[in-house]
């Protein structure tokens, strides 16, 4: 049965189930972001410490928190493909949900072989997981249907709600409390998003099924790629590089920002001392409050038609992201001078790398959705966190890096080398755009005159 003979109840101008996939993403990224915010502490705090860690060095504590996160969103491959070629979506993200309970729940353990072990599960959870359920959310809408980029973005900000939360209450745990404590804590967060997952179940009906199913249904799974479809899915694959380079700049907040905050940031108001981790929340708590103006910003902009390209967002985007490391430059100047660099830095470059986000992040994973053909969908948004991952393992490559050659040096190359690859981007976009063959456009049915600020309210397409 396809998406379109399905009637879907609806909340808000979207499909029910989009709130079910938005909780459930939200509960796992509060177990995975909750985690990420005290690994890398974790592993470079001194055993000796009042809360001990595992004393590891600096360098290489950056190291492993560089190839586990790109290890996180490289299983997306294989996760995709076991989903696109026997289990289907839904089944994919449902085994991914149980790994990650299981592997957070080990995580709580505190033994190095539990810390080990449970890092492996993760890895494999997330890889189920994670491409999975980003491709369900699309599969809610017919194609061409113009609230398909705002559903991104409210899932999108269920991703940031659970981040949001994790690091202020996961963060801190494990910081005041104890790092295994916070490990614990993160783990329960993934069992309330499985059972959110499991429990809304018949709001999820006809997307993410199995081959063996949509084969049951009538869908031609078989039939060679179109000259459109090859052009289309290569421009997917020159847009993971853009993917590389964002997040290989952006995921320095979890690694090389955060020691630097740790280190070199004045974090006290009055007597108190702001926990490190506590930073992390910034930018989830930009994302809640302002993905809605960016994406109404692009909305109103498609409406009206003028050019509002993902591959332009991505491009806008990247470079706004650069601009925040322009600001952490400032902020190693003030360092170097003073002993710290005020936290107003800070606020400022989680400022600019979330509006760069915005732009960019989950409007390609919409872009996914619209491109790929239906029987690579999942293999394609698997490609796309396997980009992710690499830009992961690059900004680990990145943070290592500033040992040998300064904060200042790296904060500043990071915002030449963006600022000119966005713009490169901007030269080719009408090129790139092309090999999209219109695949971006509204349905003829849209009202183009439509352009008010995006609402979560949307009326229905």
């Amino acid at each position: 049965m396809s998406t379109s003979t399905i009637q879907r109840k609806e909340i808000l101008g979207h499909p029910t189930g989009l709130f079910i996939l938005f909780f459930t993403e939200m509960w796992e990224r509060f177990s995975y972001y909750g985690m990420r915010a005290i690994l890398t502490l974790y592993m470079y705090t001194s055993v000796a410490d009042d809360n001990p860690g595992l004393g590891w060095e600096e360098g290489f504590a950056l190291s492993i928190y560089g190839w586990y996160t790109m290890a996180v969103y490289v299983m997306s491959i294989p996760g995709g493909i076991l989903a696109d070629r026997w289990l289907g979506q839904k089944k994919t993200v449902m085994l991914g949900g149980l790994l990650l309970c299981l592997g957070h729940g080990v995580l709580a353990i505190d033994a190095t072989w539990a810390f080990t072990a449970g890092l492996v599960l993760i890895v494999l959870g997330v890889g189920g997981l994670k491409p999975n359920i980003s491709t369900m959310v699309g599969g809610l809408y017919e194609q061409g249907d113009v609230r398909r980029d705002k559903g991104f973005t409210i899932f999108y900000i269920g991703i940031n709600v659970g981040a949001f939360l994790a690091s202020l209450v996961v963060g801190g745990v494990g910081e005041i409390y104890g790092w295994h404590y916070g490990f614990g804590l993160a783990g329960i967060g993934m069992v309330l998003g499985q059972l959110v997952f499991m429990l809304g179940q018949k709001h999820l009906k006809g997307v993410g099924e199995s081959l063996k199913d949509r084969k049951a249904g009538g869908e031609n799974v078989d039939a060679p790629l179109t000259k459109i479809e090859k052009d289309r899915m290569a421009v997917l694959f020159l847009s993971f590089l853009i993917i590389i380079v964002f997040w290989g700049a952006f995921e320095q907040a979890g690694g090389l920002m955060n020691i630097y905050t740790n280190e070199k940031v004045d974090r006290l108001l009055g007597n108190w001392e702001v926990p490190t981790s506590w930073f992390q929340s910034l930018n989830p708590f930009f994302i809640i409050t302002l993905g809605t103006l960016v994406a109404g910003f692009w909305a109103a902009r498609h409406l009206k038609g003028k050019e509002a390209s993902t591959l332009l967002k991505m491009a806008v985007g990247t470079i706004i992201m650069g601009l925040g490391f322009l600001l952490m430059s400032g902020a190693s100047l003030q360092a170097e001078e003073a002993g710290k660099a005020g936290m107003y830095w800070l606020f400022g470059a989680y400022l600019l790398h979330t509006i760069g986000e915005l732009c960019a992040s989950p409007t390609a994973l919409s872009f996914i959705t619209k491109l790929a053909p239906a029987k690579y969908a999942s293999l394609m948004m698997g490609a796309y966190f396997a980009a992710t991952g690499f830009g992961n393992k690059v900004a680990g490559l990145v943070g290592e890096s500033a040992e040998g050659a300064g904060e200042l040096q790296v904060f500043t190359g990071i915002f030449i080398f963006t600022a000119i690859f966005g713009t490169l981007l901007l030269v080719f976009l009408k090129k790139l755009k092309a090999l999209t063959h219109g695949a971006e456009d509204l349905k003829k049915t849209e009202h183009h005159d439509e352009a008010e600020g995006f609402e979560l309210a949307d009326k229905e397409a």
